[in-house]
């Protein structure tokens, strides 16, 4: 082709097969080199796999189902049945939740590398079973949620289509799943759970942020919610809105200290509109309004409204003044 390079091929019959055969083994024999694989490949001394996504993609759709009972799952339940399906399912996410926590501690090794495999399997029991307790707590929280947004939102007529619909809650929901694991210590799973959501809606929630009651992210598309931020009660944000770090410390090796309180608090009954970027670790006060597309890094007083200054208005006739 002209203006393109092409790939000589050999006359002979076959000889672009035999081409092609030698162009693969030696992208194979690259991909498999040491220096290639070094940063990007995992291997372990073990035999215990990766945690599976699409596994905790369909313990999430279980738990749905138990938490909105009759939206998720099996629409046509019954009181008659429920105990039936909330105890086989329950059932069927003990077993595989404590498969996929015991393969993130294998996945960080320290857990269990100097641990039986026994301890290890009644470990990862024991933790599902701490999170399952967590359960009638969490549907307590998602039920302020959904009251929040039907209390929030004109557009909504009745609480089931903010159930079925909104993606507020079903990142809601992934996110209060994985804050009770991640509270529990579990390493990698809560943050599987959450990035499901990510792709799902649009909404980025680190499991290890700390979110109240009555939270509602209204359109929700673009939100981003660090780890160590910490959200009161009644909060009500928009899409694009940005709780981050606005720097990170570094140790002596110039990496990043980890875990260190970086993120924004915000109070009760703070209402933060689309756009708004908060960044470090300030305090939001309650009862605050922060305008679109506003960049906050420094603390905001109790009952406060920040806003961007008021556009100017020009009028342009015959091309004078012109743009």
């Amino acid at each position: 082709m002209k203006g393109t390079q092409a790939l000589e091929i050999e006359p002979e019959k076959n000889g672009s097969y035999r081409l092609g055969r030698q162009v693969i083994i030696d992208v194979i024999e690259q991909l498999c080199s040491s220096e290639s694989r070094q940063v990007l490949s995992h291997r372990s001394d073990h035999d215990i796999p990766m945690p599976s996504v699409r596994t905790l993609s369909d313990i999430m759709d279980s738990l749905r189902s138990i938490l909105f009972p009759g939206y998720f799952g099996m629409a046509e339940l019954k009181i008659e049945t429920m105990q039936y399906h909330v105890g086989s399912t329950l059932d069927s996410v003990f077993r595989l939740l404590s498969e996929q926590i015991l393969r993130g501690m294998w996945f960080r090794e320290t857990d269990c590398s100097s641990a039986s495999e026994s301890y290890c399997v009644e470990r990862s029991q024991l933790l599902t079973l701490q999170f399952i307790q967590s359960l009638p707590n969490i549907r307590r929280l998602l039920s302020t949620d959904v009251q929040a947004a039907f209390d929030g939102d004109p557009a909504v007529d009745n609480q089931g289509e903010i159930i079925f619909c909104y993606p507020s809650i079903r990142a809601l929901t992934n996110y209060r799943v994985a804050h009770e694991l991640y509270k529990l210590g579990i390493p990698l799973i809560p943050r599987i759970i959450t990035e499901i959501a990510h792709s799902e809606t649009g909404i980025d929630i680190h499991p290890g942020a700390e979110i109240g009651e009555y939270f509602f992210m209204d359109h929700g598309t673009g939100i981003v919610i660090g780890e160590t931020s910490i959200i009161g009660n009644h909060v009500r944000i928009y899409q694009g809105v940005t709780l981050g770090a606005k720097s990170f410390p570094l140790d002596g090796n110039g990496f990043p200290i980890k875990k260190i309180p970086r993120h924004p608090i915000v109070q009760d009954n703070v209402t933060i509109y689309s756009g708004a970027t908060i960044l470090g670790r300030i305090i939001i006060g309650h009862g605050s309004e922060i305008g679109g597309n506003v960049w906050v890094d420094h603390d905001v007083q109790p009952g406060s409204k920040i806003v961007q200054g008021k556009a100017e208005e020009k009028i342009f006739r015959g091309g004078g003044e012109g743009i």
